[in-house]
């Protein structure tokens, strides 16, 4: 029902790669002669961020703003995404998140849209491994009201029976075109393989987890979930520090917390046994790939230069992946990958679409590039080329008070600090290719990336002996 169902999309694109970096990028072509030379990267300056915990634990953070005529409020409540659902209800934070804008004990779902477009605005929720977002903006003439409504949804959530059996029609029938895909069994397939049996393997629902939801399972896990000291709300735009906090103060100061806390996600594995996966599927005419191993958290060290270094491999369009498996074979349309960071870990991952008489051929040059970035470092022009455009994206995509809201409350998430809004860049500059080439051989080894292939077993067999035993699976 609400026009904003997923407001974080551009930071948290850049996460998962929701990593707090770009993981868009990849070296530039060649520029025309006569155009000027590039000016030095900007750094993007760090916002000037007004703090306050409230009385109830609710941390409020506030970035006064003079752009667009609006303010943008972001509410991220930690441990109540992806990695807080049972093992046996997968993919449930996705329905939940969903459901939080369609009923409150005052206004139905209706209402709640229409409420926040007379305020000028949008609210809108979603889950991610680490936590749900709900997030709302309005003109600043009705920044108040719409505080209110976003705190009405956030501790009044009423679930209506008749919504969460609409979400769950709509949810069963996105998994039957989902399950359709290869791509989307590659994936599950991938993430069992690097994760195991951790909570970072279940962001995929199952026709059983959808069917054993019900409106009470959900109320309950709103009132285990959604707690003031678990949450940061992030206020950007046309509003003060002071008059920010008074909303806040009269929007969230009464929200209690109920019940013990969802625990902190437990440390994801850092290393896994490199599997080979084939799942079955009938008279298929491509193969999906997907390679991929446990990588790191995004408060590692390693995080900014690992990710770099995926950059340069899979980032782009301009990456390594794309250019030798698209550009120069015409095995596939796109050819992409590389790190994604969360609060408890994080994984390698690199994934085509090929046809089926160049899978095997497409596997070797997989297996090319991990190699090539392993055993030599990448050249000077290269490598300045793709930090620029990692900068440039990452600059250009903080430039809205919402991304900036998004950004902040996206990198709180998965536990990196503020001030990592200003840091990125820097960093990201000061990386050297001997950098890169030693992460390439920490996180970018190919004899530790599992192989996952979706395809028909009969057509592409026989390209597949080089690679080893391959387990069977439907």
């Amino acid at each position: 029902m609400s026009l904003l169902k997923n407001p974080l999309a551009l930071s948290l694109a850049l996460i998962l790669g929701l990593g707090a970096g770009a993981a868009s990028a990849g070296p530039a072509a060649k520029l025309p002669e006569r155009l000027p030379p590039l000016a030095p990267d900007k750094a993007l300056p760090v916002p000037q961020i007004a703090r306050k915990t409230l009385a109830n634990g609710l941390e409020v953070w506030v970035v006064p703003r003079q752009g667009l005529p609006r303010v943008d409020y972001v509410l991220a409540v930690r441990n109540a995404g992806y990695a807080a659902d049972a093992a046996d209800a997968s993919g449930f934070a996705s329905l939940y998140a969903g459901l939080l804008v369609e009923g409150t004990a005052k206004l139905d779902a209706k209402a709640i849209a229409e409420t926040a477009q007379g305020y000028g605005g949008a609210i809108g929720a979603n889950a991610t491994n680490d936590g749900v977002v709900l997030s709302g903006y309005a003109l600043p003439s009705q920044a108040a009201p719409m505080l209110q409504l976003l705190s009405d949804v956030a501790e009044g959530a009423s679930f209506p029976d008749d919504e969460v059996k609409l979400a769950q029609a709509n949810a069963l029938q996105g998994l039957k075109a989902a399950q359709a895909q290869p791509g989307f069994k590659a994936t599950r397939a991938l993430l069992a393989a690097v994760y195991g049996e951790h909570p970072y393997a279940r962001s995929q629902p199952t026709e059983a987890s959808i069917n054993a939801i019900t409106a009470d399972k959900v109320r309950a896990e709103h009132a285990r979930r959604f707690r003031p000291d678990r949450a940061l709300l992030v206020i950007t735009g046309r509003v003060g520090a002071e008059q920010a906090f008074k909303l806040a103060e009269a929007s969230f100061g009464d929200w209690k917390a109920s019940g013990e806390p969802v625990a902190d996600v437990a440390p994801a594995p850092r290393a896994a046994p490199a599997q080979r996966v084939f799942v079955q599927r009938d008279g298929s005419v491509q193969s999906a790939l997907r390679l991929g191993r446990p990588a790191i958290a995004a408060t590692d060290a390693d995080y900014v230069p690992a990710q770099l270094a995926g950059i340069v491999l899979g980032g782009g369009f301009s990456s390594r992946l794309m250019q030798n498996l698209r550009e120069d074979k015409g095995y596939t349309y796109g050819a992409r990958g590389g790190l994604t960071a969360l609060r408890g870990g994080g994984m390698v991952q690199v994934s085509a679409d090929v046809r089926n008489d160049v899978t095997g051929a497409s596997l070797g040059e997989f297996v090319y590039e991990f190699g090539r970035l392993n055993d030599y470092p990448v050249p000077a022009q290269e490598l300045e080329d793709t930090k620029r455009y990692v900068a440039g994206g990452y600059l250009i995509g903080n430039q809205q008070q919402r991304s900036v809201a998004s950004s902040l409350a996206g990198n709180w998430l998965i536990g990196l600090p503020p001030e990592f809004l200003g840091e990125y860049v820097p960093k990201i500059r000061a990386i050297g290719a001997d950098q890169v080439q030693a992460m390439a051989k920490k996180y970018y080894a190919v004899k530790d990336q599992s192989i996952v292939v979706v395809g028909d077993y009969k057509a592409v067999q026989a390209q597949l002996k080089e690679y080893g035993e391959f387990k069977q699976e439907k």
